[in-house]
This record gives C-alpha cells, sequence and structure tokens, in this order.
C-alpha cells in the first residue's frame, strides 16, 4: 500500500505532454580516470561512457547509462545494455509519441531487468522534456534546493598512510561526509585509524557486499566509531539477512544493490532491512523509480542520499537534479568533475564550494553544456535509431 501510494502520488505529479521522437543517438566513448578507483569486487583505471541522445521538435536532451564493463557490481554491463537499448528499449520508444516518464515506464515494463539501459533512456528523455518545457531539469522533477550537499567515495588504497592522505586532501577543499570503501582485511583497523585522526568528521562506510552474516560480530566493532552507516555490507540482492544483521547493530545500514527499484525499496522499508537507502537514478531504472523511492523513504522517515557511479558529467548532471528534492537530507557521492576526470564531457565542469555544496543549475535541461568537441574526439562507436516506415 505505502509503494502504491507514493508510485501514484508521484506519477501523477510528473509531466506527460507527449513527445514524438526523431531518433536516439548512441555513443561510447573511453575516458581515463585521474587516478584508479578500487572496491571490495576491483579496480577501475578507465571508464567506458554510453551516451543516449534523444532528438526531437529540434532540440535534444542526454542521459548516461551507467553499466561497467564486467558483470560485477551488476549483471547488467555495456554490452548488455547496448544489445538492449539498440534491439528493444530504444525502438518501442520510437513507434509512436511517448507520453512522459511515466509512458516511457508504461511502454518498457514488458521488458524484465535492465534497469540500467532503462534509465538511460528515461534520462535522456527527462532533459529533453525540461528542455522543450524551458525549465530546469531539478525543477522538472520537483525539486527545490538551490544547492546540494555532497560527499566523497574513497577507494581501497595500497597503504592506510595513502587513504590517510586522501581523507586530508578531500576534508579539506570542503566534502561534508567521507566514505571509506571496506573489505574482509581492509576495513576495522583501517577505520579505527582514520576516525582517530579525524574524530569529528560525518564518516561511513561501503562494503559493496563483501560480507554474510556469519561476520555479523565483526561488523558489529564499527559500531564503536561513530559511523553514519555501513552501505550495503551483505549480498546484492539481500534483504532478509540485512534485517537481521540491522537488528544487531547500532550503527544504520544503507542499502545500495538490494534496494534495485522501488518494489524492492518498499519491501526493505517493510522488512527493517535497513535505515537509509541510497538511490542511484541509473541504477533502479529510471525517474520513474527514484521518485517513488524517495516519497516512500520520506513517509516513512528513512533518509535518503544521492549515490554516484563514476559518471561523466551528464550523468553527474541528472545527480544533482535528483538531489535537488527535498527529501535528499544527506550528503551525495556527487562530486566535482576534478574528482574523476582531467577533463569532464560538460561545461562547466561540475565544482564543489568550500563549505560542501554543488550549486543546482537553472538553465534549461540538466542545465550544462555538453562539450561536443571533446566527446567526439573520445567516441569509440556511434549508432542512431530512426522510426521504421
Amino acid at each position: 500500500m505505502l509503494l502504491w501510494s507514493a508510485m501514484q502520488n508521484t506519477v501523477a505529479n510528473l509531466p506527460t505532454d507527449k513527445v514524438k521522437l526523431d531518433r536516439i543517438t548512441i555513443r561510447l566513448l573511453r575516458i581515463p580516470l585521474k587516478e584508479s578507483f578500487a572496491t571490495s569486487f576491483g579496480r577501475v583505471d578507465t571508464r567506458l561512457i554510453f551516451l543516449l541522445e534523444v532528438h526531437a521538435e529540434g532540440e535534444s536532451g542526454w542521459g548516461e547509462v551507467v553499466a561497467f564493463e564486467e558483470p560485477l557490481y551488476s549483471y547488467e554491463t555495456v554490452q548488455t545494455a547496448l544489445h538492449a537499448v539498440k534491439d528493444f528499449l530504444g525502438p518501442s520508444l520510437l513507434s509512436e509519441p511517448v507520453s512522459g516518464l511515466a509512458g516511457i515506464a508504461e511502454r518498457h515494463e514488458r521488458f524484465r531487468g535492465h534497469n540500467m539501459a532503462k534509465a538511460g533512456l528515461q534520462l535522456a528523455f527527462a532533459d529533453l522534456s525540461a528542455k522543450l518545457s524551458n525549465q530546469p531539469l531539478s525543477r522538472y522533477l520537483g525539486g527545490s534546493k538551490e544547492r546540494v550537499a555532497v560527499g566523497v567515495s574513497l577507494g581501497i588504497q595500497p597503504t592506510v598512510d595513502q587513504l590517510l592522505d586522501r581523507v586530508k586532501r578531500n576534508v579539506s577543499v570542503g566534502y561534508q561526509r567521507i566514505k571509506l570503501k571496506i573489505m574482509p582485511g581492509w576495513d576495522i583497523d583501517v577505520v579505527r585509524q582514520v576516525r582517530e585522526h579525524y574524530p569529528d568528521i560525518l564518516l561511513s562506510v561501503d562494503a559493496n557486499s563483501a560480507y554474510t552474516l556469519e561476520d555479523k560480530d565483526h561488523l558489529k566493532q564499527l559500531d564503536a566509531f561513530g559511523l553514519l552507516m555501513i552501505e550495503q555490507p551483505l549480498y546484492h540482492d539481500d534483504l532478509l539477512d540485512h534485517a537481521k544483521l540491522q537488528k544487531e547493530l547500532e550503527t544504520a545500514i544503507c542499502l545500495d544493490e538490494s534496494a534495485s527499484s522501488a518494489r524492492q525499496a518498499a519491501q526493505a522499508l517493510e522488512l527493517g532491512s535497513c535505515g537509509i537507502i541510497n538511490i542511484k537514478v541509473g541504477r533502479v531504472g529510471g525517474y520513474t523509480e527514484a521518485l517513488p523511492i524517495h516519497d516512500m523513504c520520506g513517509a516513512a522517515n528513512v533518509p535518503v542520499w544521492c549515490g554516484g557511479m563514476l559518471e561523466s558529467g551528464i550523468g553527474r548532471a541528472h545527480n544533482i537534479a535528483l538531489a535537488s528534492l527535498a527529501g535528499f537530507t544527506l550528503p551525495g557521492d556527487i562530486s566535482a568533475s576534478s574528482r574523476y576526470f582531467e577533463k569532464d564531457l560538460i561545461s562547466p565542469e561540475v565544482t564543489v564550494s568550500a563549505d560542501g555544496f554543488v550549486e543546482v543549475p537553472t538553465e534549461p535541461g540538466i542545465g550544462f553544456e555538453v562539450d561536443l568537441d571533446y566527446l567526439s574526439a573520445k567516441t569509440i562507436s556511434t549508432w542512431d535509431l530512426r522510426p521504421e516506415f
């Protein structure tokens, strides 16, 4: 009932103007990271970026598919998403006019899974629709904030000293929350040392499913460090064991991978699987899933925040717009463009203020210009999908 009510209210408030898409442009491009980013399931040195651009009425909108190259974080990969968009999801939107984001979700409902692929198309359409209605994407979605609080996620480092150096660097530039990636063998002692050096910072950890319920006594040691949350400690698709673990911990569990849709989030809230939810619009299937999760959590007094997936500035711009909604009360993993890339795909690049905020754009759509010259220079492959006559 809670899920249905939230979805009804959210979907009813989304614009439903019909739009006839002229074509969908797919681009793959590769951008190197400034430094490797390591988690419990692997290390990323470069990002294969999957962009979607939808065209209609002389305007275009941009979205990003956040899948990685290997099925480690999720079963979805760039190649599976490419197949889904090219052969099923994209063509389904070109057959006849689309009635807003709710219409896209309805059109895609018969295709099981592939949430990241679905989200990329929703993001692009939302940018297009906001531009056609001459309003910032944040307002189009119902956001109200002029700037959003941000934190930073720090990957696993070769040594604790190197991690401490990165913590110092990011605290000094203003990030309001520091998140440490952890895994067995890189957890309790590491967090203890960071907390000893920084007793007052807002600190959290993210396990990316590296533990099992048998590790509960080990994980309970984290309660001593005054953490904001322990993110996704158990299996990527688990709700029951997280509920059992949450009863054992003083620290709030935050679900990421397990909150894979509005339906999963509703079940997590009912089971008591977490005290916080990380909403990644690119992971859950788009705005028609992310907005209901936001509303449900607000009704249940469960805090939410906006996570990141090493996106380019295009995906980052969508995260900023989403985080402008009132229910996002915790700093998100949005970060400055320069945190990950020497040069981003957008202009101006995303920057973080000295007090740890990112400004919400006021221009129509995502509010940033796409650097087409740089994008073209980095593009590996491109396809155009057009209506069949």
